[in-house]
Formats: C-alpha cells, structure tokens, sequence
C-alpha cells in the first residue's frame, strides 16, 4: 500500500510539473478550439452554451472534462468545426454553411439586441467577441439595423513553440445584415482566417498579459484611474496641439514625495507597527499548533510577552531601514525611540494599575521576582535587539528612489469642502475597518474580560486578514481622494486615517463596559480602559502601518506610469 501510494504521489507531482510548464507545439499540430459559452454583455453571470445559439456545430457535440471550478465557473466546453494546425496560415477558410429559419433568425437578432457576447477557450485562453452590432440612428429616417458577424480571424502569438495569447476579431471583414422582413429563410457563410506572431513574452507571464488585454470593464476606481494615467501621459492632446493642462493628482508630483515631518517618530511607529504585525501572525500560528487550550493558563499572555522581546529585531530594522531612505540624520534618538514607543506607555499604565492591585491586595499584583524578570528579559533581549535591528536597517537599506523630483518650494494647498477634510478621511479610515471586526469583538472582549475560553482562532485569522485586506483597500482610497484635492500630504494621512481604528474599538470598549458586562468597581474600570487604551494603540500603530505600505505602493505605482517634466 505504501509503494502504490508513494507512485502514485509521483506520478501526480509529474503532473502537475508537465501542466505547470505548458504544452508545447510542433508544426501542423493541431490546436484544439473550444466553444463555452455565450450571454449578454452588461451581466457576465448570466451565460449560456455556445451552442444553445444557431451556430456550426459538429453532428455530435463532444463535451470537454471539466475540473470542479470550470464547471462552478459556468464552463460548458465542447469541441468546435474549427481545423487549425500550429504555424499554418489561412486566409480564408470555411467552416460552414447555414440555413437558418425564422424562428433562428429571431434568436440571433434577439442575441445581438442584448449585446451578446461569446467566448472560445484555446490552451486554456478565453477568447471573448461579439456575435453582431447594431447600427442605429435617430435622424430621420430612424435607422434601426442588426448585423452580424460571419467571419472569425485569429491572431495567435507564440513563443518557443507555446501559445502565449490569441486574439479574435471581427474588423476588416463585413457583417451581414439580418433585418429583411422578407426572408422566411437565409443561408449564411462563415469562415475564420488565422495569423501567426512571434512574441518576447515568455509562456510564465502570459497570465499577465491576458489580464491587461481584458475583455469586460474594469472596475469604476480603475476605469478613473486609467483615464488620469492616459491624460498624464500626454496622450490626450487639443485639437491645437496644446496639451490638456494638469489637474488633480498629476499637478502635485513635484510635492507628492517631499518626507514628512518627525521622521524619527514617523520611523518608529513603522518599526513598532511591523512588530505587532509579526506578534499576531506569531500568535495565530501559535493557535494553529494548539498552544492556547483550556489547560495551558496564560499561555497566550507569555507567548505575547516572548514575541515582544525577540521582535523587538522587526520593530529595529523596519525603523532604521525607513528613517535611513527618509535621510534621518538623528539615529540614536531613532533606535531609543523605536525601543520605547511602547515599552514606557505601557510600563507608567501598569505600574499605576499595579499599584492599584497592591493596594486591594489581589492576585493582579505581580510578584516582585516576576517584575524582575520581565525587565530583565527586556533590557538583555528586547532592548539589544531593537539596536542590533537598527543597525541592519540601516547598512543594508537601499535609497528612496522617488519616481518624481521634489522642488525646493512646497506647493500651496488649495481649501476643500467639508465633506473631503481629513477629520472626515480619518472617520471613514477608521469606521469601515472597525465595522468588519465588530462583530468579533465580543467575543474577544469576553474571553479577556470575563471567564469564557476563546476558541475560534480559525475565524479570529479570518478575521485578521480581512481586517488587513480592508484597511489596505481604505488607505488606498482615501490616499486618491486626498491626492486629487491637491492635497500631497498623505504620509502622516496615510497612518492616521488608518490607525484611527483603535478609536472606534474603544468607542466599542465603552458601549461593551455599560451594555455587556457587569463590571464595576474603581479597580476593575481602571483596569478595563487602561489595558482597553493600550490594546487600542497597538490597532493604531499596527493599521497604520498597514495603511502607510499600502498607499506608498500605490502612489509609487500611479507616478511611475505617467510621464512629467
């Protein structure tokens, strides 16, 4: 039993290597065309087969085996008429000869009124056309003509014998008209053309280059920005052959990446934000290996505490690598900040909570012994290495390499409305991050505060990168409003609006206090919103800087692909 299975997981990972590197062509190979699907432009969802259409079809329909996700996708593959051999050109090829009767006649024009669209599957690459137009006109006389389309071309692209990219057209070759009302019956030749081209593109990155030759639209926030990218580039000239004049975000690249101010606090919140970051993927994992049970009593608390000392190397290194391509001149205060940002915070908050807990004689008291160590375990492991962290970020950081030149004289930044200020960018950062963690946050606020066992950590990871796709998304998008408002202060936005997340959890931590628990007492509230604040901080500085890398990725992104002077 085990040797069948030992082949048998050989020959499955020969498998996968021979679909991972492609098929390969020799000349006059057959390449096999499949028709999937046909349906109406507006709604991609709604498809139907190929052949449910008065098309060529073969006398008996073979269908193509499906994986699960082909057929969950809508997929109904099966083979076509089409004869195409690997290199071969043709001009104008056949494929058949149709009779079409009223009622097929009212189908495709039915088809062809809706936009319908159709798509062929060749090496595993959808092709995408239409089957007819409409030309229309409102003059007088009202024109109203369905066309369609009878001959396929097919431009294949290839690259060391593999098929990179087809292409399919309609241009070039005229539609029929399918209007006559006298017609109870009409014949109808379709034909196909290939062409062949030689491509740099490599068979890996055809994914890519399928992707940037999309058939439906892009999203409206890309369409947007596609629009900005073609205009900065200067392809949208007058008529006078004056270029159109910059606005919004374009206008400011001589701004966009002037450095903020206090880099070393700036630098710090990255490090310590990239810390925690690490913590709670630390954490998740630690889960996952079933560490934090119902008999191992505090063993989240210690992990967490461990994690801190020996990332404090996260926190060094991201610090010194951002205040070294921020041109930082002060690196000790840096590295003494970066140690300090949340370790002193946190140390006057418990000590004030210690006291308390030492004055009502409770357990939440720590010993004097565990004191020690926890100092100890800071100023030996945590504490050098930050130092050590920051000095790898500093010798082994690459420069900022701007895509843009920053001028010496800071633009003036123009007045917006209300509705665009940053205190509403904050809201917004911080509200629509929160409202996708909020429901968890029960649950995470009774395991801490009250006797339940938390153990739904595979949720709670769910919930963690969820939490972290939206923040990036948010950050992105407030970074554009606030760009286009001409506006290129987004280094410190860009945390701010983000972090501002801890400031709605605590909002939350106030309705939990009076609606959900049944806490009272001075010892216990303090306890509650002082450890309730530090946790809020941690969400500060760690979607900060979530949000910080998202919208530096993406402004890098926008400024390498428009051209300035």
């Amino acid at each position: 039993m085990s040797s069948a299975l030992t082949h048998f997981f050989l020959l499955l990972c020969l498998l996968l290597i021979v679909k991972g590197a492609g098929k390969k062509y020799t000349e006059n190979d057959n390449v096999t065309v499949y028709v999937n699907k046909v349906g109406p432009y507006a709604n991609p969802q709604e498809t139907y087969h190929y052949y449910s259409l008065p098309v060529c079809r073969p006398s008996k329909i073979v269908s193509k085996d499906l994986t699960l996700g082909e057929v969950l996708s809508g997929d109904r593959m099966a083979q076509s008429l089409y004869e195409i051999k690997f290199t071969e050109e043709i001009q104008k090829k056949q494929l058949c000869s149709l009779t079409l009767e009223t009622n097929e006649l009212n189908t495709l024009k039915l088809a062809i009124e809706e936009d319908y669209y159709f798509e062929f599957v060749i090496d595993d690459i959808p092709i995408r056309g239409f089957v007819g137009l409409i030309e229309e006109t409102n003059i007088f006389p009202h024109k109203h003509q369905i066309y369609i389309y009878k001959h396929h071309h097919f431009d294949f692209y290839i690259n060391n014998n593999q098929i990179v990219y087809v292409n399919i057209s309609t241009k070039d070759y005229p539609a029929i008209a399918l209007d006559d009302q006298s017609l109870s019956s009409m014949q109808i030749e379709y034909t196909y053309s290939t062409k062949w081209h030689q491509t740099e593109t490599s068979y890996k990155d055809r994914a890519k280059y399928i992707t940037n030759t999309g058939f439906f639209p892009k999203t409206l926030e890309s369409r947007i920005l596609k629009n900005d990218l073609t205009r900065g580039g200067g392809a949208d000239d007058d008529d006078d052959g004056s270029v159109e004049e910059e606005n919004g975000w374009k206008i400011i690249h001589t701004d966009v990446f002037r450095f903020p101010q206090h880099r070393e606090l700036f630098s710090s919140i990255i490090g310590v934000g990239c810390q925690f970051l690490s913590i709670f993927s630390g954490i998740v994992l630690f889960a996952f290996c079933g560490m934090f049970t119902v008999h191992r009593h505090g063993s989240l608390i210690a992990s967490s505490v461990i994690l801190y000392a020996f990332t404090s190397c996260v926190a060094g290194f991201m610090s010194g690598r951002v205040y070294r391509q921020l041109q930082g001149e002060y690196w000790t205060w840096n590295i003494i900040l970066t140690a300090n940002l949340f370790t002193i915070p946190f140390f006057i908050v418990w000590c004030i909570l210690n006291s308390f807990a030492w004055a009502y004689g409770t357990t939440q008291a720590l010993p004097f012994t565990t004191v020690l160590i926890l100092i100890v375990m800071w100023l030996f492991v945590g504490f050098p290495l930050t130092i050590l962290g920051g000095i790898f970020g500093k010798n082994y950081s690459t420069n900022f390499d701007a895509p843009c030149r920053t001028k010496n004289i800071a633009r003036e930044i123009p007045n917006v409305p209300w509705y665009r200020s940053s205190i509403i960018r904050v809201l917004i950062g911080g509200f629509l991050p929160f409202s996708a963690i909020s429901v968890e946050l029960y649950y995470i606020f009774s395991t801490f505060w009250g006797r339940e066992q938390y153990m739904l950590y595979g949720i709670l990871t769910i919930v963690f990168f969820i939490l972290l796709s939206v923040t990036a998304c948010i950050s992105i998008a407030l970074t554009y409003f606030q760009l286009a408002s001409e506006d290129y202060r987004w280094w410190w936005h860009s945390i701010i609006s983000s972090g501002s997340t801890g400031l709605f959890v605590f909002v939350y931590a106030i309705y939990f206090y009076l609606y959900r628990s049944k806490m009272s007492g001075t010892l216990q509230t303090l306890q509650f919103f002082a450890y309730t604040l530090m946790g809020c901080y941690v969400f500060f500085l760690m979607l900060g800087t979530v949000g910080f890398f998202s919208s530096l990725r993406f402004i890098r992104y926008i400024y390498i692909n428009i051209k300035m002077d």
